[in-house]
């Protein structure tokens, strides 16, 4: 009885008690092996076992060695255990704990045995952690399907997985504005020497941020965008994000590939993005310099794969800053983008784009 009641240490040992107590309290072996999610020959054997060795028969007797080696289907099963809601099964749970996890994934038959350490080290290594529940807001787009297919086919012709069809471009960038861009103190992280430590003699002060009360300079707005297939990242500070600097932009990237090479542009549907009833520049222009405009759904913009490169723009260039000038401001955001172009595969630049990446 204290065995079921306090539910801890091994699975099996607290399944095996389990059907001992029932058997105890008169229940049928088809009943138990209903109750148990198991077969009815594992519940005799159970009973047959315990009628022979007494209490000792609950303990798995284990030889030691290598630990279990799971097969890949059995990783794959567990991985999507995991990431499902308990409710999805039918349990009023609304999380998975690493005993409920591991006592369903034995009822179910996924696994004989699986420790909860064993448990927790099968899912980092598979990419799953214990995260926060996050907002999510769905799109209302009647268009969602045909333009998210468009956009993730894009992508797949980008990445080498598909290949271009008539009319599909060759070069595929993915554009966005980033800001505003305000002179402001920026919170951020530095080495310093630890508080209460007496400076040594000549040894400046620690770095801090300026305080501002006013800011007078007006903002500033980034226009950016990632080739694909090169992974290479353009980008143009303008005063003013309307659509003329748009196209401004969208002709710049048109003039870096020769005039006969069809390419796209991925944005979201920001107004100076679009073409309406009384501005139709963007259609012409699109229409008139062999280039396809592909808008992601609304309230969709986390397909863009730039977005991505924006978060480590912050992380890397603006945080922990106080700019006194645009122009200062301005120039380390250009170095950082030629920066990020010659260092691709920098570690630290990977990690921080493959974690805020959605698309």
């Amino acid at each position: 009885m204290r065995i079921v009641r306090r539910g801890t240490g091994s699975v099996v040992t607290w399944r095996r008690a389990q059907m001992v107590l029932w058997s105890a309290q008169g229940m049928s072996v088809p009943r138990i092996a209903e109750l148990a999610f198991t077969s009815a020959d594992r519940v005799r054997d159970v009973l047959h076992n315990f009628n022979a060795d007494g209490f000792e028969s609950l303990y798995p007797r284990y030889a030691g060695g290598h630990p279990p080696v799971f097969t890949l289907r059995q990783r794959r099963e567990i991985k999507k255990v995991a990431k499902s809601a308990p409710a999805d099964h039918g349990l009023p749970f609304s999380r998975w704990s690493l005993a409920k996890l591991a006592e369903f994934l034995v009822a179910e038959g996924v696994v004989e045995d699986i420790s909860h350490e064993g448990l927790r080290t099968l899912l980092r290594a598979e990419g799953v952690s214990f995260q926060a529940v996050k907002t999510w807001k769905a799109s209302a787009d009647p268009d969602y399907a045909a333009k998210k297919a468009r956009v993730d086919h894009l992508y797949a012709i980008a990445d080498g997985e598909a290949a271009a069809g008539p009319g599909d471009p060759e070069v595929i960038y993915c554009l966005d504005e980033f800001g505003p861009l305000n002179l402001q103190p920026r919170p951020g992280r530095q080495w310093a020497r630890r508080g209460g430590t007496a400076r040594e003699p000549g040894e400046a002060p620690r770095r801090r941020r300026r305080a501002t009360y006013h800011r007078t300079g007006g903002v500033r707005h980034l226009f950016a965008a990632l080739e694909l297939g090169r992974d290479t990242m353009y980008g143009h500070i303008k005063k003013r994000k309307t659509r003329s600097q748009f196209l401004e932009f969208c002709r710049y990237l048109r003039s870096l590939h020769p005039a006969d090479v069809r390419i796209a542009i991925i944005c979201d549907n920001y107004s100076p993005h679009l073409s309406t009833r009384k501005d139709k520049r963007v259609g012409r222009w699109a229409a008139a310099s062999n280039t396809e405009i592909a808008y992601t759904p609304t309230n969709s913009s986390w397909m863009n794969r730039l977005e991505c490169q924006f978060t480590a723009l912050r992380e890397f260039t603006l945080n922990g800053t106080g700019h006194a000038t645009h122009h200062e401001q301005a120039s380390m955001i250009r170095r950082y983008i030629a920066w990020r172009n010659r260092h691709t595969n920098d570690p630290r630049l990977r990690q921080i784009i493959k974690r805020a990446n959605v698309a």
